[in-house]
């Protein structure tokens, strides 16, 4: 029979330590539901950081990844492939954006958007060659590379990993009147979440993105969204940022762009912004690659099909008033927008997360304090009941009875 245990001392033998996952191992998943090897049924109700919001194995996704490995899926970049241009015309119809670049992972994705960035700076705005200024927020998570790290916050996430990449300004979020103090002639680009999945789900106040086009706008710089957590239908709206009305210069997409079969990423800009990339300036060997395009493809076609943002919509606030309900001295705050629900407590929630895992919910803590729930956007609402119940009996539970 197989032993959780045995796993779990192999992969901590051979394995970098770079991770804290919970002690569970999963061998299968459909749906919202995952199971591990001992047989054991949960909720997932972390959706691999919002990558699976159409479900974990959704079979039209999976019957188009088996068809497309079965004709051709690489062919790099140096020849033209049958599927790219049709994942272009999806994206292009489905978000109003203009083109479309190809990557791979999220931190690709944020890393291409830089370099648009900056490029757009140098050759339409004309800042001084190697002046150009990006402006970020405090508590960001954009990635994990070494340019990206170094305009975090987090200081574990860039200890022992420099010198990092310079033409970086740090504000707080939320705080338009910092942006615009921010700003100078060298500023190329706005760089943000529409909302904080890492720093807990941080919601910014109404009006601030719409402030911070408006910013961006009067002063020449792209406003540029990383909604690689918080778009795809995560909120209830295809991107967080359409709860504003507005339109940004730029927006990163990933995780979810794929359903979770397969790494696919993309920066999606205006038209004026796309075109400062000429042959030979970025490229990626496995960006947009036939197989990736058309597991993409079907991945939003799905979001579309089965109205999954419609069901973020409905379900989130119906989630969100049922958490807040739960009477505890352990609660400070329950916050989210659709299906991206933050429960911040008084104390580490690493605990909490342990105890629902064995009343069969996976969920995972952020920033110590905050259990983040986000399952995929397939779930039902007798499952979003069956979910509160297990958090309303652990955190209205005495924490003696959990020890």
């Amino acid at each position: 029979m197989k032993k959780t245990k045995d796993f779990i001392e192999r992969e901590d033998r051979y394995g970098a330590h770079n991770y804290h996952p919970l002690d569970v191992v999963i061998e299968r998943a459909e749906g919202v539901w995952v199971y591990d090897v001992e047989g054991k049924k949960y909720l997932d109700c972390l959706a691999a950081y919002s990558a699976v919001n159409q479900g974990h194995c959704h079979p039209r996704i999976l019957g188009v990844l088996r068809e497309q490995a079965a004709r051709v899926t690489l062919t790099s970049r140096a020849f033209r492939n049958d599927q790219l241009g049709l994942l272009y015309k999806d994206l292009v119809e489905m978000t109003g954006m203009e083109k479309v670049l190809p990557m791979n992972s999220g931190a690709e994705a944020v890393e291409t958007a830089i370099k648009a960035a900056r490029k757009w700076g140098y050759t339409v705005k004309g800042i001084p060659e190697g002046k150009a200024e990006i402006v970020v927020c405090e508590n960001n998570f954009h990635g994990r590379t070494t340019t990206i790290v170094g305009f975090s916050s987090e200081e574990q996430y860039k200890k022992g990993f420099g010198p990092f990449t310079p033409g970086f300004t740090m504000i707080p979020y939320g705080d338009a009147k910092a942006l615009r103090r921010a700003i100078t002639p060298n500023t190329c680009a706005f760089l943000v979440e529409p909302i904080q999945g890492e720093a807990g789900i941080i919601i910014p106040p109404d009006g601030y993105l719409k402030e911070a086009a408006a910013i961006c706008r009067d002063e020449k710089a792209l406003l540029i969204l990383d909604e690689i957590q918080s778009g795809l239908g995560r909120t209830g709206k295809l991107f967080a940022y359409e709860w504003e009305g507005i339109r940004p210069d730029g927006v990163i997409v990933g995780k979810a762009l794929s359903g979770g079969f397969y790494p696919v990423s993309a920066f999606l800009s205006s038209r004026e912004v796309m075109d400062v990339f000429h042959p030979g300036d970025h490229g990626s060997t496995f960006g947009g690659n036939p197989l990736a395009c058309a597991v993409a493809r079907e991945a939003l076609a799905v979001l579309r099909e089965e109205r999954l943002v419609e069901n973020a919509a409905a379900l989130g606030p119906y989630f969100i008033d049922k958490l807040r309900s739960i009477r505890s001295d352990r609660l400070k705050e329950v916050r989210g927008r659709g299906l991206w629900i933050g429960v911040e407590l008084d104390r580490p929630a690493r605990p909490d997360c342990e105890a629902l895992k064995e009343k069969g919910m996976l969920c995972k803590e952020t920033h110590a304090h905050t259990i983040r729930i986000a399952p995929p956007l397939v779930i039902k609402k007798e499952e979003v009941d069956w979910a509160f119940e297990q958090v309303r009996s652990v955190l209205e539970a005495p924490a003696l009875a959990r020890a």
